[in-house]
């Protein structure tokens, strides 16, 4: 079982930058894909970053060269940069942690940490 806490959201003005974070219990996030999701009020959750266990990374087109994801495993802690932060941003994040073993599929998410960009 693992439990995923993220930490960071808040309002920020365009332009801005925020750091999330999601804290791992429970077990080595190393071994997991990690992923960034988020939601927007009236709209489907939509994938924003993800990192395979082996560090390879993947961002939405919206995102790009604004958001990093990155990982420290003597940590147990992902994290999800945000730079260059617009109004479209705003939504609830999550954290995913996912993996297979076998046909065994283990799929964690986190709270959620609201991010609101506004002036």
């Amino acid at each position: 079982q693992v439990q995923l806490v993220e930490s960071g959201g808040g309002l920020v003005q365009p332009g801005g930058s925020l750091r999330l974070s999601c804290a791992a219990s429970g077990s080595i996030l190393s071994t997991y894909a990690m992923a960034w999701y988020r939601q927007a009020p009236g709209k489907q959750r939509e994938l924003v970053a993800s990192m395979t266990s082996g560090s390879s990374t993947n961002y939405a087109d919206s995102v790009k060269g604004r958001f990093t994801i990155s990982r420290d495993n003597a940590k147990n802690t992902v994290y999800l940069q945000m730079d260059s932060l617009k109004p479209e941003d705003t939504a609830v994040y999550y954290c995913n942690a996912h993996k297979m073993r076998g046909w065994v599929e283990y799929d964690y998410w986190g709270q959620g940490t609201q991010v609101t960009v506004s002036s």
